[in-house]
């Protein structure tokens, strides 16, 4: 009994006391958090420090650039413009360039300079110390370009891209499809030199929604050629028209305004007052 006794009265002491023992390290820990780390907050310190002295270097970098000490004075065009005015050079570059040697955006100066009508490419670099130098490809214009849609007035260049400006060149005319333009111009190459034995120059062009193709000639004829056909292309209609047309023009004997060359075998001509005399009617 008394040993039992003795049990019954260590065995809650004996348990407490490792209870104790077993809890009082974590608690410890816990007293202890982040706050009483000196790695992990020197670490955080150092970490802020960084990201402050970074800030710190952006924000004087951008004061001292943006400090009236590297002005552009000049603007210097490396290729002799033909058909962009110096007025128009400087109103851009009035408008469009701000900011110092460093600072100054480049592209959208570009962007400015391409906006001008005549301004194909327009390329702008910086030159130390003060200096912007500018290159421009100018658009070479070989037609003038009417969307058959809208009836506007544009022009073409030898890329066959079609532009905004004014001309009064003396250049072919074409006429077609927006987005047809380049297409156009090399069949004005092909049929131009199919139609040299004439001595004669085609000076319109028009492609018709229905892929229809009707030529002007220096005299004012216009030669119709309809759409290409599988069992008549047009080069061989038109090759055929060039080879008889000097003896069919003497056995006519009148000034042609129309030729009609849709027919498989032969064509068809239409004099100068019947022509007229059908558009008055119309």
């Amino acid at each position: 009994m008394p040993v039992l006794a003795d049990l019954r009265l260590r065995s809650p002491l004996a348990a407490r006391g490792l209870s104790g023992t077993s809890r009082m390290p974590g608690r410890a820990h816990e007293r202890l958090g982040v706050w009483h780390r000196p790695a992990v907050l020197n670490l955080f310190s150092d970490i802020l420090m960084l990201f402050a002295a970074v800030a710190i270097g952006y924000a004087l970098v951008a004061w001292f650039l943006s400090r009236p000490l590297f002005p552009l004075r000049e603007v210097v065009v490396l290729t002799p413009p033909a058909q962009v005015t110096t007025e128009q050079l400087e109103y851009v570059a009035r408008s469009a360039i701000h900011g110092n040697f460093f600072s100054v955006d480049l592209e959208t100066v570009r962007e400015t300079f391409e906006k001008l009508p005549w301004v194909r490419r327009a390329e702008v670099r910086r030159r130390w110390p003060d200096v912007l130098e500018l290159r421009l490809e100018e658009h070479q214009a070989v037609a003038y370009w009417t969307v058959s849609e809208s009836g506007d007035s544009q022009l073409v260049n030898r890329q066959g891209e079609v532009f905004v400006a004014a001309s009064n060149a003396a250049m072919p005319s074409f006429s077609g499809p927006q987005g047809s333009a380049g297409y156009i111009q090399a069949k004005h190459s092909e049929f131009g030199a199919m139609l040299e034995p004439l001595g004669r120059k085609l000076v319109g062009l028009a492609l018709s929604a229905r892929e229809a193709w009707q030529l002007k000639l220096d005299d004012g004829m216009v030669i119709v050629l309809g759409r290409d056909q599988e069992k008549a292309p047009i080069g061989e209609r038109l090759e055929r028209f060039v080879r008889a047309w000097p003896q069919a023009r003497e056995k006519v004997g009148v000034q042609v305004a129309v030729a009609d060359l849709r027919y498989p075998s032969g064509f068809a001509l239409t004099p100068v007052g019947d022509y007229k005399a059908a558009k008055g009617k119309q």
